[in-house]
């Protein structure tokens, strides 16, 4: 038995590729000191050249991307060769299990995950990158200022554009396990422009914190230009300024179904929603998004945590954690995870199902988690979730929390809450 994670990664490529249930390899590679524009990903696929299996690899730099092919001997020595120089994380695809390669400070570990994908894709060479920005996307995309007028990403936009691409992915990931949208199909993928089906009832998505609109813009066109679904969207905003542009840009667009409200998402009057989005809202405003989507009943919370400042002057470690968070800067980052670490557990309370993702690489922004949590399960039945929940605040010294109303919640019903 292979003990090694490094080593059990590359036979469960190898494995994939011979078993023909490969969807997709994608490392992320280590910093490179002093280096110029270094890869930000290397995203690579299997494809027929010259009638033997290769590997195509595409690495994407902040303002290009080049492509390279090896047959696979060669390509799985490059892939060992790569994770033993402890890139900054590695990613499998197949059609039976996806791998998660990622390094820690006591070595390697390999985390499976149930597939994303059930059908491998085709090997033909030249096969275009899906991507829902494409022309259909090109009105609000130069609106906002993230294209020119032929569709690029500007220079200076492009860590933005790079964030909403992977902020789609993770969405429409989402929507088809709440099975709100069906399974795509390789054979006749959805048209860029789908046509909304009235028979199908609106689906009501609030974004609290909505700032500028990219996210915002960017959902808008999944949910109803790429799917088809009708679609009631909501932004939320605090800066009346930033909201009478975002009108204006949805107006000139034809975005309909997308509206700015400005207000506070603790006290701004709210319909009843299927999904929140709260991404990047400073502090305990994501918490109070988290309440409000919780009390809401909505069934997909979408949160990018940002700054953490609530729990910092009360953290009181026990003996054992006291020589490591004697350092100010470790209890900084430590009061971080904690923060997280407890709304995933209200979360859990509440009936939701959590997976804690990257949003975007490290490099653009240190504040890349995103919370997706998905309610599977009826709210506040399960005590043992509650006590987890005390006593992880009671070993730190932690008084109170912004989801503290959520521990006097009982009961199987959603705690459906009028809004103020």
């Amino acid at each position: 038995m292979i003990r090694d994670a490094t080593e059990r990664f590359c036979q469960k490529v190898r494995q994939s590729l011979e078993d023909g249930t490969f969807v997709r390899l994608v490392v992320r590679p280590a910093a490179a000191e002093g280096a110029d524009d270094p890869p930000r990903r290397i995203l690579i696929r299997c494809i027929e050249l010259h009638g033997q299996p290769h590997l195509s690899f595409t690495a994407h730099h902040t303002r290009r991307a080049r492509t390279w092919n090896l047959p696979l001997t060669p390509a799985l020595d490059w892939l060992r060769t790569e994770l033993n120089r402890k890139p900054a994380g590695a990613f499998l695809a197949t059609t039976r299990r996806d791998w998660q390669w990622q390094p820690t400070a006591q070595g390697a570990r390999l985390i499976g995950h149930p597939p994303a994908e059930t059908q491998p894709p085709p090997r033909t060479h030249d096969r275009p990158r899906p991507s829902r920005l494409d022309a259909s996307a090109h009105d609000w995309l130069r609106a906002l200022g993230l294209v020119d007028q032929t569709g690029r990403p500007r220079p200076s936009a492009a860590d933005k554009y790079h964030q909403i691409e992977r902020f789609l992915e993770i969405v429409e990931h989402q929507l088809r396990g709440c099975h709100w949208v069906a399974q795509p199909s390789r054979v006749n993928p959805p048209a860029p422009h789908a046509v909304a089906d009235p028979t199908q009832p609106t689906l009501t998505v609030v974004d609290a914190g909505s700032g500028k609109g990219y996210l915002t813009f960017a959902l808008w066109h999944l949910l109803s230009r790429c799917m088809g679904l009708p679609v009631r969207l909501l932004g939320i905003e605090a800066r009346p300024d930033l909201v009478q542009a975002a009108r204006a840009v949805a107006g000139q667009t034809g975005a309909t179904g997308l509206e700015f409200v400005h207000g506070d998402i603790a006290r701004v009057e709210l319909p009843r929603f299927d999904i929140l989005l709260a991404l990047h809202a400073c502090n305990t405003a994501t918490d109070a998004a988290l309440l409000r989507g919780i009390q809401n009943g909505a069934r997909l919370l979408l949160v990018a945590p940002c700054c953490h400042q609530q729990l910092r002057p009360q953290l009181r470690p026990p003996p054992l954690w006291q020589p490591v968070l004697r350092h100010g800067l470790l209890a900084d980052r430590f009061a971080t995870w904690l923060t997280d670490a407890l709304r995933v557990l209200f979360l859990e309370w509440a009936g939701y199902r959590v997976r804690v993702v990257e949003f975007v690489e490290s490099g653009h922004t240190p504040m890349n988690l995103l919370l997706a949590a998905t309610r599977v399960r009826p709210p506040f039945a399960d005590p043992a979730r509650r006590s987890r929940i005390v006593q992880l605040k009671e070993s730190f010294g932690i008084r109170g929390h912004a989801l503290d109303p959520l521990l006097t919640e009982s009961g199987s019903e959603p705690c459906l809450h009028p809004s103020p």
